[in-house]
């Protein structure tokens, strides 16, 4: 039976008809599974953060210098390794979605914990976001 509310049970399919709990020990190993997953989604976002923030720091010049231009895109491989990171964390992230809605609630716990020790881990020292910096020497309002 699919739930269409939240509810505190062990008996949960996740996923797949195959990944069924039906003891409190293949629940706590799916919780297990779930955390860690969720956690690991993080790590891979932080590597595709840090792929694209290297090849637009080292490719682009200074705003100061060139304010109102954009930076110039990464090409051939860097470019194809950023599409594939980007591929696999759109999936992951819906794999993650999906397994919220089961509506167990066990499992809800165990992304949003996995989410954030994995932002705590991996991301929450970002101090490399990207910003928008656009400097304009001329005083004239009009150009």
């Amino acid at each position: 039976m699919m739930h269409m509310t939240l509810y505190w049970g062990i008996q949960v399919t996740l996923l797949l008809d195959s990944w069924k709990t039906d003891s409190l020990l293949s629940y706590l190993l799916t919780l297990l599974a779930c955390f860690l997953f969720a956690a690991f989604y993080q790590y891979m976002e932080d590597r595709r953060i840090r792929l694209k923030a290297s090849t637009s720091s080292s490719s682009s010049p200074s705003p100061v210098n060139a304010p109102l231009l954009l930076p110039k895109p990464a090409t051939g491989p860097t470019r194809l390794a950023g599409a594939i990171l980007f591929g696999v964390n759109s999936a992951m992230g819906y794999l993650l979605m999906l397994a919220i809605m089961s509506f167990n609630g066990g499992v809800f716990l165990a992304i949003v914990l996995g989410l954030s020790l994995g932002y705590l881990l991996f991301r929450s020292g970002d101090n490399q976001e990207p910003e928008i910096l656009l400097v304009d020497n001329n005083t004239c309002a009009c150009a």
